[in-house]
């Protein structure tokens, strides 16, 4: 429950990320180089997610590092769809 709550919130934060870029830039451009920055930012978060779960829940970083790669990646192939679309139009 905890990944999927981590997942949405990634989700979430590429959406205040992109609303950003529209109220910053307003151009495609500046959305997809929003999407872009996002990114490195998730990036950042998901590791925090890992310190998390090997220092308060116990776990080992080995049993943490799928759920890293998933809570990771989910959002940032959403961004990346974002970029592609962005860069498209």
């Amino acid at each position: 429950m905890h990944m999927l709550m981590v997942i949405i919130g990634g989700v979430v934060l590429l959406g205040v990320f992109l609303l950003f870029g529209q109220l910053w830039g307003g151009t495609t451009p500046a959305l997809a180089t929003a999407a872009k920055v996002f990114i490195p930012v998730w990036l950042a978060v998901s590791i925090a997610n890992l310190w998390v779960g090997v220092n308060r829940a116990g776990n080992t970083v080995a049993q943490e590092l799928p759920i890293l790669a998933v809570v990771f990646a989910v959002p940032a192939i959403v961004a990346a769809i974002a970029i592609w679309q962005f860069a498209r139009s």
